[in-house]
This record gives structure tokens, C-alpha cells and sequence, in this order.
């Protein structure tokens, strides 16, 4: 079993190895090619012109993820702390295999609804509802199962000597509950935050569906937007040539923004530990 596990563990890290040669051997010679303030900081994107700045798709891509992250981090801190502490057995019996289904629920399904629901109420405000705000209130809701699945678990595993401390103390149910054992499960909550982060950044056929999907830098909150992830899905199935070697060159900004998150969140933890 040991040499089974050591296995499983060298495919993964292999895996990860290979997904970044592949990346980084067909993403930076284009980006040298194309030029890397051009690329990152140009704020056009037609290729027929030869024209390649992803500006609008990196701010897109962190505007949306930002909006999500207001949306669903506190909602799913506070739903994960009721659950763990405030909710009643029968009610948790119904509100856990709900959850765990959003988390099942495939991307486009939400991006339907959204497009049903959410882009109709959107236009009673301004233009056609597929915009920034559109995009954010769905990534919201899609990172909730994430969240509040890691942070319940977080919650469950703080020792009740942290609680029952607090409560001797003098403390309120509630008092013990958001100022000592929700600070115990700090890192498992950041946990959680991250995994939800990852999965915005990551989501790809529902945004495309009410995003708008246009390569511009958004001047409001109701302007149209497009994602990195949206921005390769869309044109990567008729480019060629270089047109090709940047959306490739767009994953690697993508990758890279990914590995920024954990390395922080890799930071965070060991300042916690220190």
C-alpha cells in the first residue's frame, strides 16, 4: 500500500509537471514574440491585424472574480457557521444533500438559469443584463457548495474545549461561536476562500453565456465583459498560427494567476504557523 501511495503521488506531481512544460514551452516563446507589454497591457485583441492584448480579459477575468468573491465568502461562512453550530438536526438534514447537489450541478445549468432569471431582473436596470454584476451574482452562487463545504468541515474539527472555554468565561453562544472557534478554523476557512477563488477563476460555459463576451475594458459595472477562460473557449476553435500560440499564451497569464493565489494562500499559512 505504501508504494501505492508513493505512486498515486508521483502521477500527481507529474501531471502537474507536464501540464506546466507543455504551458510554458508553447506559451513564452509566443510571448516574447508578440512582445510582453504588448500582451499583457495591450488593450486591443484582433489578430487579423495582429494585434494580441489581453488587458480587457485580465481585468474582466479579476473584476468578476472579485464581484463572486463579495458575493460568496460571506454568505458561505455565515451559511457554514449556522450550519455547524446554530442549525437543528432535522433542518441539517435538508440543507446538507441540497448543498452538496449545488456542487453538482453542471456550470452550463447555472449559466441557463442565470440567463433565465438573473440577465431579465438585470435589464430592468441597464442595457441587455449580461454584464460584470450579471457575472459576479452567478459566480457568487456557484462557489457557495465550495465554501461552505470546507468551512463546516473547519468548524467540526476545532477541538470544544475552544467553545466550552469561552462559554466559561462568560461568552454568549454566539460570541463563543464567531470570536473563538470561527478564528480557530482561520485556516481552513482561507482554505475554503481559495478553493472558491480557484473555481471563479476557473468557470468557463456559464460565464460565457451572460458575460457578454466582449474584448473591452469594462467602463462601468454594467458593461459587457470577457474572462481569460471565456476569451480561449470562444476563439480557440478556429484560430491557427499565432492566433493559436496566444490563447495558449493566455493559459500560461491564466496558470500563472492561479499559482499567485496558492502561493499566497501557502504564505498566509506559514505566518499562521510562526
Amino acid at each position: 500500500m505504501k508504494c501505492i501511495f508513493i505512486l498515486a503521488a508521483c502521477v500527481s506531481i507529474l501531471a502537474i509537471v507536464i501540464i506546466c512544460v507543455f504551458l510554458f514551452a508553447s506559451g513564452i516563446p509566443t510571448i516574447g514574440e508578440i512582445g510582453i507589454f504588448k500582451f499583457l497591457f495591450g488593450t486591443e485583441w484582433r489578430p487579423g491585424n495582429g494585434l494580441y492584448g489581453i488587458l480587457p480579459m485580465i481585468i474582466g477575468s479579476i473584476y468578476v472574480t472579485a464581484g463572486a468573491i463579495l458575493v460568496g465568502v460571506p454568505i458561505g461562512i455565515l451559511c457554514a457557521v449556522y450550519m455547524s453550530h446554530f442549525c437543528n438536526k432535522k433542518l441539517y438534514k435538508i440543507l446538507k444533500p441540497v448543498i452538496d447537489l449545488l456542487a453538482g450541478i453542471p456550470s452550463i445549468i447555472y449559466g441557463f438559469v442565470a440567463l433565465s432569471i438573473i440577465v431579465p431582473i438585470m435589464q430592468n436596470f441597464k442595457g441587455n443584463g449580461q454584464n460584470i454584476i450579471t457575472a459576479s451574482l452567478l459566480l457568487g452562487i456557484m462557489i457557495l457548495p465550495t465554501i461552505i463545504s470546507v468551512t463546516e468541515s473547519s468548524l467540526r474539527a476545532v477541538d470544544k474545549s475552544y467553545y466550552d472555554g469561552a462559554l466559561a468565561l462568560g461568552a454568549t453562544h454566539e460570541r463563543s461561536v464567531f470570536f473563538t472557534v470561527l478564528p480557530a478554523a482561520k485556516s481552513g476557512v482561507l482554505a475554503g476562500i481559495i478553493l472558491g477563488i480557484g473555481r471563479a477563476i476557473g468557470e468557463t460555459m456559464a460565464i460565457s453565456m451572460i458575460a457578454g463576451n466582449q474584448p473591452i475594458i469594462p467602463s462601468s459595472l454594467f458593461s459587457g465583459v470577457r474572462t481569460l477562460t471565456t476569451h480561449i473557449v470562444i476563439e480557440l476553435g478556429y484560430s491557427e498560427g499565432l492566433h493559436r500560440d496566444a490563447l495558449i499564451a493566455t493559459a500560461v497569464v491564466l496558470f500563472v494567476f492561479v499559482l499567485i493565489i496558492n502561493l499566497c494562500f501557502s504564505a498566509l499559512k506559514r505566518k499562521e504557523k510562526k
